[in-house]
């Protein structure tokens, strides 16, 4: 297993970092306006006795963007990546300009989840055609497709449209015949790829939007197989959603990975 633990306390306030240095197995940690710091693990959850001032929230938010205008444009979505590839995600009032949102101006709450790598663990996958990797947020999904990313760049090239940079970040293993495009969107990093990499296979992280799954359905069209995620509790979830329903209609995915709460999984095969 391999985690960015420096970085991640790094970002952190200096009263909460020696705390959080104690914490085993630690996933979240919530952090809001007024109130103690909640921390979330594999064993439970729990608050610490300090409540979280202003400027702790403006120290997060300060020092995992590093004031780069890049990461500053994805606080209009809601999320920041910190170093090591620890998500931050941002709650609080928000600033609109013709009813888009440009920025998150007061922030409230922050949610970080520890970005971990456990290699190894997408061997036991048996691959059919393009994979599919299904579940709630927080169930792994990123994790084992940076695995499964890294298992098929031993054999075949595989290009990886890290949006967020959360996929590779510096420290995490990349795979042998492994390209990665960070900080492109993923419809337009994916087109990139196909026209000047030429891989044998495109992997993504969370598909959420119909320009996705347009060129999803593109880059099969040329005979390049996919890794992806979406949101989705099961089959029948996926199956329920308008926005995936092309990438079904046209038979994308021959084999999706169903995540469980402990972060196994099971594989299921579309009727082709």
């Amino acid at each position: 297993m391999t985690c960015a633990w420096k970085e991640l306390l790094s970002i952190l306030p200096l009263w909460l970092r020696q705390k959080v240095d104690r914490m085993d197995n630690l996933q979240e940690l919530r952090l809001r306006r007024g109130r103690p710091v909640e921390w979330i693990s594999g064993r439970g959850f729990g608050v610490l006795d300090r409540e979280v001032q202003e400027e702790d929230l403006r120290f997060c938010v300060n020092t995992a963007s590093r004031y780069s205008p890049w990461t500053a444009s994805t606080i209009a979505k809601g999320y920041l990546t910190a170093p090591g590839g620890h998500r931050i995600g941002l709650c609080g009032e928000v600033a609109c300009r013709d009813g888009k949102i440009q920025t998150i101006r007061e922030v409230h709450s922050l949610n970080i989840r520890v970005a971990r790598d456990f290699p190894g663990i997408a061997k036991p996958i048996s691959i059919i055609g393009s994979v599919l990797i299904i579940g709630p947020p927080g169930w792994g999904k990123t994790t084992l497709l940076r695995d499964l990313a890294r298992e098929i760049a031993r054999r075949e090239t595989v290009s990886v449209v890290d949006e967020r940079g959360e996929l590779f970040p510096q420290g995490f293993a990349r795979g042998d015949r492994m390209d990665v495009m960070l900080g492109c969107p993923k419809a337009a990093g994916m087109e990139m790829v196909l026209r000047s990499m030429g891989p044998a296979w495109i992997a993504l992280d969370e598909i959420t939007s119909q320009e996705d799954t347009a060129a999803l359905i593109q880059c099969v069209g040329c005979g390049v197989r996919l890794l992806a995620t979406v949101h989705a509790s099961s089959v029948t979830d996926l199956r329920s959603r308008p926005v995936y329903k092309p990438i079904l209609d046209n038979r994308v995915f021959q084999t999706i990975v169903v995540m469980n709460r402990d972060k196994t999984f099971y594989t299921e095969r579309m009727n082709l």
